[in-house]
């Protein structure tokens, strides 16, 4: 315990160094992968909730629906090797791997480009799952919203169009993603894994399936306990900002 508390989670033979300066090396990686996808995902998934809740019954609700639920349920390893045979195989236009161009020493702005070019894939790849999960939500919350007396108001004093659908209902509507943010970077920890597996890219889910495969438990053990702490510290910062986007609420 008095370990733990020092950040002292021990020594991986298989990579010959500390464990917590080993998993301080793949953080950055792993976390620019996952916020990017999850902000992706949030981003487009509640516009495009936000336009299924105000065309309900039409065309446009239909067609989001179903790509929501294909994309809910397409497994991120398929999707990923799609994408890297058409983006990458066939096209041409992405990398289907790694992080940076090996052997570029690329800096500035070429580098920034470098390094977007290789992220596009793999955000892709794991925000489109979350994407369609805060579509679902954002529609449903539309939809409540929609229904409530202040909406009313707001329409017969002449509020329409982007007006009534960004400053009246948007807002409500992002509460309930707020609230399932944290639980989402949990599982997009767990889906990075794959994700990473599949891209090559150098963050900590490829760092644990190395660990699974070299039976190195003691670096399993420090990723489980480093990734339980980063969550929690996300839930808390989650909490803080749903008091902060709805002043109803007080922390406590």
């Amino acid at each position: 315990m008095k370990s733990l508390v020092t950040g002292d989670l021990g020594y991986s033979f298989r990579h010959n160094m500390p464990i917590s300066e080993l998993i301080l090396d793949r953080l950055p990686a792993t976390l620019l992968l996952v916020s990017v996808s999850i902000l992706l995902a949030a981003a487009i998934g509640s516009s495009l909730g936000l336009l299924a809740g105000f065309t309900r019954g039409r065309w446009p609700d239909a067609a989001i629906s179903f790509l929501a639920l294909l994309g809910y349920a397409t497994p991120l390893f398929w999707l990923g090797l799609m994408l890297v045979v058409i983006f990458s195989v066939r096209l041409r236009l992405l990398p289907s791997s790694g992080m940076t161009t090996v052997g570029a020493d690329y800096t500035g702005l070429f580098f920034l480009a470098d390094l977007g070019a290789h992220l596009v894939l793999p955000a892709v790849t794991l925000g489109l799952f979350y994407l369609a999960t805060y579509a679902r939500i954002v529609r449903a919350s539309t939809l409540d919203i929609l229904s409530m007396d202040y909406i009313r108001v707001a329409i017969s004093k002449g509020a329409s169009g982007p007006r009534l659908a960004f400053v009246h209902v948007l807002r409500n509507a992002m509460l309930p993603v707020l609230t399932i943010f944290g639980v989402q970077f949990a599982t997009a920890l767990g889906g990075a894994v794959v994700v990473e597996v599949v891209f090559g890219w150098p963050g900590i889910g490829r760092l644990a399936q190395e660990a699974l495969l070299q039976r190195d438990a003691n670096l399993l053990l420090g990723i489980l306990f480093f990734s339980a702490m980063l969550v929690s510290i996300v839930n808390l910062l989650v909490d803080f900002l749903y008091s902060v986007v709805d002043p109803r609420i007080k922390l406590q």
